[in-house]
């Protein structure tokens, strides 16, 4: 069974930001001490860091689902919560991350390498952080923003100097074998390499790592057989060796059309029409291999490969190869730039550059984008009356308002910014303290009578009531009014007393 994974998907998500709290300080002699509400924790984030020790995605199969730790919530005495614990996961070199639809996100090369693949939510700040001049004790606290939650592919391209490419049987897991302390399995038989072998050789003072692609057949490029689950393992060589099996009339095979073969499906893949090619005549130690050897040598040759006759077996002839892969590595490896340190390029925001957008959909709906306008809407508590008022006034500093106008935006149009889409109404004046979570504003918009008003009203109807129950009194409906809330009705009663005649 075996236990190589070069492809997974995971499924991310980021740890989210804790809640800020609202509080107010109140000790003995001082009731209303002023807001201490502390700020919630970061959440958690996920990143994938390159590990030479690791050589496959196994862990990743078994595991896919990876979560990180929230972030705490705030508390009063102005404490806030803890950050969330980022997730490091270690890949292999040379591993690439993809969205589901296939964009590349980060091509990972070189122990160390690091990349965020998904960022924790940021936490919400306590009223102690929202307080200013205006708002001196703030009747509300920012929400946690959520963490990135998707869907990646992590597909492992093996980073390695020489690609051995050929037929199954035509001899890479044993000429691996004995050029390097590799040991793959062996067996005479179709397919018996199921994932890539790499194994790492020595030349004189130099080292290089060479690589095998099983399962390459005819269609393999469009999916037959095993070969388009590893051609990618060799899109990173600096040189293809084809593999020839010099004992290929025993199994009704021709060594020249094998090659033909074998590059039609490299054509057919892409990508490494510049690699440099050599060619080597495996099996000459089984009887009539070295003849069949001598004879499409100079075929080879006059296509202009390199042409090494070997064997596995008796180990005939791979010195001379491996001392030449050596030479050819060695030329590519010189004739390659070194990689540049990765650089923290600055890019400063263009004068002109307001944050965000805004566009009309076919619905008629405004769609405002922007990062900063969204994470503001995220985390902006809708059932409280004060934080709407607060984003309010922050799309109107920022120009939102301003731009809606422009666009043709009136009164009551839908307005969508991220998930959230609402009824725009533009704001009416400066902020007024008023009972903490209450914005008068909002309520002289919406149509809801404000607190002093609904506390008028009660009264009014109370002294309505009492009122009302005078009146009945008098009319001799109700015997008391000293509890409005429970009259006691008097019955009809006849005044005449009843005689016989």
């Amino acid at each position: 069974m075996t236990t190589f994974v070069d492809r997974v998907v995971l499924h991310l998500q980021a740890g989210d930001g804790g809640h800020g709290c609202v509080s107010v300080r109140r000790e003995k002699f001082k009731p209303l001490g002023g807001p201490d509400g502390g700020n919630g924790g970061h959440g958690g984030g996920v990143t994938l860091v390159v590990d030479p020790q690791i050589h496959t995605l196994l862990d990743f199969h078994f595991h896919p689902h990876v979560k990180a730790s929230n972030g705490g919530g705030g508390a009063g005495a102005n404490r806030d919560g803890a950050n969330g614990k980022d997730l490091v996961l270690k890949v292999p070199d040379g591993t690439v991350v993809q969205t589901a639809d296939g964009e590349v996100l980060a091509d990972l090369i070189g122990a160390g390498t690091t990349f965020e693949v998904a960022r924790g939510g940021r936490g919400g700040r306590g009223n102690a952080s929202l307080a200013n001049t205006r708002r001196k004790v703030p009747g509300f606290a920012e929400l946690g923003e959520p963490g990135d939650q998707l869907d990646v592919v992590l597909e492992l391209k093996s980073v390695a100097d020489v690609g051995l490419v050929g037929f199954p049987s035509a001899g890479k897991s044993s000429l691996i074998s004995v050029l390097s302390a590799a040991k793959p399995k062996i067996a005479d038989y179709p397919f018996t390499t199921l994932v890539p072998n790499l194994g790492v050789v020595q030349a004189g003072e130099q080292i290089f790592t060479i690589a095998d692609v099983p399962g390459l057949i005819p269609g393999a490029a469009t999916g037959k057989g095993l070969g388009m689950q590893f051609l990618r393992h060799i899109e990173r060589t600096s040189v293809l060796v084809h593999v020839l099996d010099a004992a290929a009339p025993e199994i009704e095979r021709d060594p020249l059309a094998d090659l033909d073969a074998i590059e039609a499906e490299l054509s057919a893949y892409g990508g490494l029409e510049d690699r440099p090619r050599l060619v080597v005549l495996n099996k000459i130690d089984i009887p009539d291999g070295r003849d069949l050897a001598e004879m499409v040598r100079p075929d080879l040759e006059a296509r202009g490969y390199r042409v090494f006759e070997v064997s596995a077996i008796t180990r005939e002839g791979l010195k001379e190869l491996t001392y030449a892969l050596a030479k050819v590595v060695e030329e590519h490896r010189l004739a390659t730039p070194e990689p540049e340190p990765t650089r923290v390029v600055v890019r400063p925001k263009a004068v002109d550059d307001s944050g965000f957008t805004i566009e009309q959909d076919e619905d008629g709906v405004f769609v405002v984008h922007g990062a900063k306008i969204e994470r503001w809407v995220r985390q902006t508590n809708f059932d409280n009356e004060e934080a709407v008022g607060y984003l309010a006034d922050r799309l109107e500093r920022v120009g939102v308002e301003d731009t809606l106008v422009k666009k043709g935006a009136q009164p009551g149009d839908p307005v969508r910014i991220g998930e959230r889409e609402f009824d725009w109404h533009p704001n009416a004046g400066e902020y007024v303290a008023g009972p903490r979570g209450t914005d008068a504003r909002l309520e002289e918009e919406s149509g809801r009578a404000s607190a002093a008003q609904r506390l008028a009203a009660r009264k009014a109807r109370r002294v309505r009531s009492d009122d009302e129950l005078l009146h009945m009194a008098a009319d001799g409906t109700v015997t008391s009014v000293s509890n409005a809330n429970r009259p006691v009705l008097v019955e009809d009663v006849d005044d005449e007393d009843d005689t016989t005649e």
